[in-house]
């Protein structure tokens, strides 16, 4: 049987946009559990939001954080070390972007020009970033243990964020739009950490290919979606479809977030137990 591998978005996706519960797609997590296929998040969210995540749905399980910019291995979770990856605590990791120090230091720089324009989470601290997002005050502290990007809201023109995002992007820095914030990272995106760490995967288990899903509901999603073998996107509450550019093996849910992640997974599943 061809490995599976489900690279799944968290807010919107697998987490209920509104709720952050992810109560509706419990089935087909154990599923997936019963089945041994790896749930990989790939989320804008930090590792120390990731690992509070996984204890809940008893994961243990690769990860990707703050878009991209890092993958997280267990130490041990293959036989061999990947090459590429340096061990970090608990973790064989690999680094796709500068530290956040990097991105901030950028921003700074740029404050003269555009006063009272954007808002990083710095600025903001955990009491802000809890008002912004609706989450408690714990997991708002969780959201700004950040390693890798400074998340920022704009609060200026439409003409000004277009030359803010330009001269991000002309001194090295990666600006992603999501659901709520923009990112500030290095040249790194969700796509790029998803083919290295398949290829990780593939390296590891001797396959010559793997079938994988990638799940997602918004723009920060699309780098991930087109770079999986099966695209899910998620219907979302508060936009539209994102566009994905892709002409085969894609598919748009009917329901919302994890109901909608759920009835996506049980369709891909289906479609790979016909195929094997």
């Amino acid at each position: 049987m061809t490995p599976r591998l489900v690279f799944t978005d968290l807010d919107g996706s697998l987490l209920d946009h509104d709720t952050y519960s992810f109560e509706p797609a419990l089935p087909v997590l154990a599923i997936l559990l019963e089945q041994g296929i790896p749930l990989i998040p790939v989320t804008s969210k930090t590792r120390a939001e990731v690992e509070r995540l996984r204890q809940h749905l008893d994961n243990a399980d690769p990860f990707i954080v703050e878009n991209g910019a890092a993958v997280m291995i267990p130490v041990g979770y293959f036989a061999q070390q990947p090459a590429d990856t340096e061990v970090r605590g608990s973790y064989w990791v690999h680094e796709l972007s500068a530290p956040r120090e990097v991105w901030q230091a950028q921003l700074q720089t740029l404050r003269s020009d555009y006063a009272g324009q954007f808002e990083t989470f710095a600025d903001m601290g955990p009491s802000g970033i809890a008002q912004g997002t609706g989450l408690a005050l714990a997991d708002a502290e969780l959201a700004n243990c950040r390693e890798y990007s400074e998340p920022l809201r704009w609060l200026g023109s439409v003409e000004d964020r277009s030359e803010f995002i330009e001269r991000l992007r002309h001194a090295g820095a990666t600006p992603l739009q999501g659901g709520r914030f923009l990112s500030v990272a290095g040249a790194c995106d969700k796509g790029r950490a998803l083919r290295w760490l398949r290829g990780a995967y593939q390296q590891a288990l001797e396959a010559s290919t793997v079938d994988d899903l990638a799940a997602g509901d918004s723009g920060n999603d699309v780098a991930m979606l087109e770079a999986a073998g099966t695209a899910l996107v998620i219907r979302s509450p508060v936009h539209d479809f994102p566009v994905v550019k892709r002409d085969n093996q894609l598919m748009h849910s009917r329901a919302f977030g994890p109901a909608g992640w759920a009835e996506g997974v049980l369709e891909w599943l289906a479609i790979a137990d016909h195929n094997d």
